[in-house]
């Protein structure tokens, strides 16, 4: 069990040989943080959020891509939609709408109740040259890790299991997958060896999961220790929005004269990134030429 430290916000991808299963452990700490930040989300909300984080990160993880996974969820709950992205670079970034009316008095984070009936959706995104992947699923399942194990049992045909975490500061995911048989093994021998490392990896608890205190390969070895575990290099995670005052203008140049006009208040629009609270403010010259396009 050998490959490089990294204290935080890492993606550490592992493998389980004797219990046939690949997987990933996610860890987010300043990263989350970051996330949050500005936001003032109450805290049943951040926690749901830090969770989606986590889930996006290992999903993104175990996909090979050059460029942006967004997971999208959305639901008729008091918790309107959650949209976390992650570039192939480790850059995330992520926001929440919800009611805030309709959040007072509720202190769980499952689905059924924050989220309500609705979808999750997975997207890759390569560029212009490229086809988009996406995958849909339903909300079925108590959490966001379930409903995405039934994503992957239902449309990839991959016996994936999944357990998220969040206190409101720290968020940690584990994402365990079978890997095909080996030639000439027994099915009912690797059945059973996939069920135990399944148990084995559902024994990681909550605050093992966002414990800063240990270490990521310390919890695998913790799991997995009588199997033995192979990790491999870890990958950073850290937040930052790709907003920029270019972009906005860009976007409000896609809209029709009169549907910008609109937008104008005080001589000047406003507009402000969901993902980082940035404010950009559009006036004068560069309105000008928003409103009067040659």
């Amino acid at each position: 069990m050998t490959a490089p430290m990294m204290d935080d916000d890492l993606i550490q991808p592992f493998q389980v040989e004797p219990c046939g299963l690949r997987g990933r452990l996610v860890r987010l700490g300043p990263a989350l943080v970051d996330l949050l930040s500005g936001q003032d989300y109450p805290p049943v909300v951040a926690r749901l959020l830090g969770q989606a984080a986590a889930l996006a990160a290992v999903l993104a993880s175990s996909l090979k891509y050059d460029g942006l996974f967004t997971l999208q969820i959305k639901g008729d709950g008091p918790v309107s939609m959650l949209v976390l992205d992650v570039s192939s670079d480790g850059d995330m970034r992520g926001y929440a709408r919800f009611e805030r009316d309709r959040i007072d008095g509720l202190d769980g984070a499952d689905v059924p109740h924050l989220l309500g009936a609705g979808q999750m959706a997975f997207t890759v995104d390569q560029g212009a040259d490229t086809e988009r992947y996406q995958g849909i699923t339903e909300l079925e399942g108590a959490t966001l890790g379930e409903c995405a194990q039934a994503y992957f049992r239902t449309s990839e045909q991959l016996e994936t299991a999944i357990l998220l975490a969040c206190n409101g500061e720290r968020a940690g995911g584990l994402m365990v997958q079978r890997l095909p048989d080996a030639a000439g093994e027994d099915p009912d021998d690797a059945e059973e060896n996939w069920r135990r490392g399944v148990i084995l990896a559902s024994s990681a608890k909550a605050m093992e999961l966002t414990d800063e205190s240990l270490p990521a390969q310390q919890l695998l070895l913790r799991l997995f220790h009588e199997d033995g575990v192979r990790v491999y290099d870890p990958r950073p995670l850290r937040f930052n929005c790709r907003c920029s005052y270019e972009k906005v203008e860009a976007t409000l140049k896609a809209f029709p004269v009169d549907q910008v006009a609109d937008m104008v208040v005080d001589d000047r629009i406003e507009v402000t990134c969901e993902f980082c609270q940035t404010t950009y403010v559009m006036d004068g010259t560069p309105l000008k030429s928003l409103l009067e396009p040659e």
